[in-house]
């Protein structure tokens, strides 16, 4: 099933994204270290950055698979750039009710 135009682009930001060093520093959309002038001196290991992409990819999903009710998650996840990951455990990264619906985000 194809994601839609929205969740593809969320994807393809989330993939441009250089998260190594997302924890010590506010970045704009798309950061890429070897273009940045401002490098800090603080980075994540490899392992470290894919998981805060993962966590990054898990929050938009959740919105985006209450909106969508063809969303897939793993399509969603492979755009991202997450190819590290089983289908059950990116599945399992979502909040679902107990017939399998996707929760809705919390209100604000």
């Amino acid at each position: 099933m194809a994601l839609s135009r929205v969740a593809r682009k969320h994807a393809a930001e989330i993939a441009n994204h250089d998260w190594s060093d997302a924890p010590y520093r506010l970045d704009r959309a798309g950061h890429q270290r070897e273009d940045d002038t401002n490098r800090g001196e603080k980075f994540l290991s490899p392992e470290e950055a894919q998981r805060v992409k993962v966590n990054v990819a898990w929050v938009v999903a959740q919105v985006l698979a209450e909106e969508d009710p063809n969303f897939n998650v793993v399509e969603f996840a492979r755009l991202c750039g997450i190819h590290d990951l089983s289908a059950g455990w990116l599945e399992n990264g979502l909040r679902r009710d107990s017939n399998g619906r996707y929760l809705p985000a919390p209100e604000v």
